[in-house]
């Protein structure tokens, strides 16, 4: 469940600029496996700069624009670095416009027996971005498809008109800053269901899959937000789609979830084996909204999306489907212990993570914060997840910032407990469960 892009692995660094909004245009070529782009790149200048960087993974830029002036630019691995000609002033705003192309061997998925495409993970290898979990951004995205394709994308479908050569131009926005590696879409001759509850546009897209189907798949993601919103203390704004696509292990992103197809026959075969859409639905809140300060603090989403999505399953089918989950972490952690790679929840640095790595801050962050309920007991165990979840919308934040919304709300010092479990070193095999 979404594993961490390599181009987003390095801790966050002063930036010289705050970007604002992207405004991408995007042709894929699915049976070329190619892509063309270009995007203008609308920022406020922090500090005084002469080079301005970006991530653009394997991308070949062609042309970098400032207003109508051409930029001498150069590449260091991942790394876009723009030269631009005089110090800009802090407080200051400039748009860049940057043409590229690429075959991107990740992050992007092209299927063409399928007629389909949609992202995987590493943003900076399809769009040229600021591509690090601190930086919040709006975005309109537009797609050049083939007519006929139906698109999903981030917040809300502008349009979708004729455009040049047979293909259709799709139009979307998103209006709600959120950090770039949550930015994507998913293009196919996808079947499609909607509906509408609690004020929420729900849509379900696959292409093996019938409306039917799909509405069976899908049937308790409204309930599902509706409980999250209850206990992060706001409720889901905006319009929700969930995708079955070709083959992923399951990816959140803005307004969107894609789930592979062979997952959606799982939960028709079995309607209890919902933990994967829960957990995408949750990252809603806990990694979208309220998302890590820098990858070393990534257990706060993905500790936190899985032990949600087991907190749902208690809700629907009860405290012994529940159980069942927390053992299944205390057994991961249990075999991390034995072959000695258990590890702090806060990481020093999280560069090329191993699944032993994943398994510490999905299984083990998740199994933490089990415990943590135990000790506080649930009023306030929730109290403080809602207190943390609430002043910390929309923001950036650390392990520190979560201890102290889980102290003040419960009026504990959590301080050995976070030492026990999330920020020293390991316990050994014998530790408690």
């Amino acid at each position: 469940m979404a594993p961490l892009s390599a181009a987003a692995a390095e801790p966050s660094s002063p930036r010289s600029i705050d970007v604002l909004h992207y405004e991408a245009r995007l042709r894929p070529d699915i049976p070329a496996r190619r892509l063309d782009g270009r995007v203008r790149i609308d920022f406020r200048v922090l500090a005084p700069a002469r080079t301005l960087q970006f991530d653009a993974g394997e991308l070949a830029v062609t042309r970098v624009r400032l207003g109508e002036a051409a930029l001498p630019f150069e590449r260091t691995g991942h790394v876009l670095r723009v030269h631009v000609p005089e110090s800009l002033r802090p407080g200051s705003r400039g748009q860049l416009a940057v043409d590229y192309a690429g075959t991107p061997r990740y992050g992007l998925e092209f299927h063409p027996e399928r007629d389909e495409v949609y992202t995987i993970f590493s943003t900076s290898q399809w769009l040229v971005c600021v591509d690090a979990p601190d930086e919040r951004a709006t975005l309109t995205l537009s797609l050049e498809l083939p007519a006929g394709l139906r698109s999903a994308g981030n917040g809300r479908l502008v349009s979708v008109r004729a455009g040049e050569g047979g293909r259709s131009l799709h139009r979307w926005r998103l209006v709600e800053p959120m950090p770039s590696y949550v930015y994507g879409f998913a293009a196919a001759r996808y079947a499609a269901a909607s509906e509408r509850v609690d004020g929420i546009g729900l849509h379900y897209l696959a292409i093996e899959r019938s409306p039917d189907e799909l509405r069976r798949v899908f049937g308790d993601t409204a309930r599902m937000l509706r409980f999250f919103g209850m206990r992060a203390g706001r409720r889901y704004r905006g319009d929700y789609t969930q995708a079955l696509v070709a083959s992923t292990v399951g990816q959140e992103l803005a307004g969107l979830s894609l789930l592979s197809e062979e997952y959606g026959r799982r939960v028709l075969d079995d309607p209890t084996a919902q933990a994967l859409i829960a957990h995408e639905a949750a990252h809603q809140w806990w990694g979208n909204r309220v998302t890590c300060r820098d990858w070393g603090h990534f257990w706060l989403n993905e500790g936190m999306a899985t032990f949600m999505a087991a907190a749902w399953i208690e809700q629907r089918f009860g405290p012994q489907a529940y159980r069942a989950q927390v053992e299944r972490w205390h057994e991961r952690l249990q075999a991390l212990r034995s072959k000695g790679a258990d590890h702090a929840l806060v990481y020093a640095q999280w560069t090329s993570p191993s699944g032993d790595d994943r398994a510490v801050v999905y299984q083990k962050g998740a199994y933490v914060l089990h415990l943590l309920r135990e000790q506080l007991g649930e009023e306030a165990f929730w109290r403080g997840v809602r207190t943390y979840s609430r002043a910390h919308d929309g923001r950036s934040v650390t392990t520190a910032d979560f201890r102290a919304a889980m102290e003040t709300t419960s009026g504990q010092d959590l301080g050995p407990f976070f030492r026990e479990w999330v920020e020293g070193p390991p316990l050994p095999a014998a530790a408690r469960r």
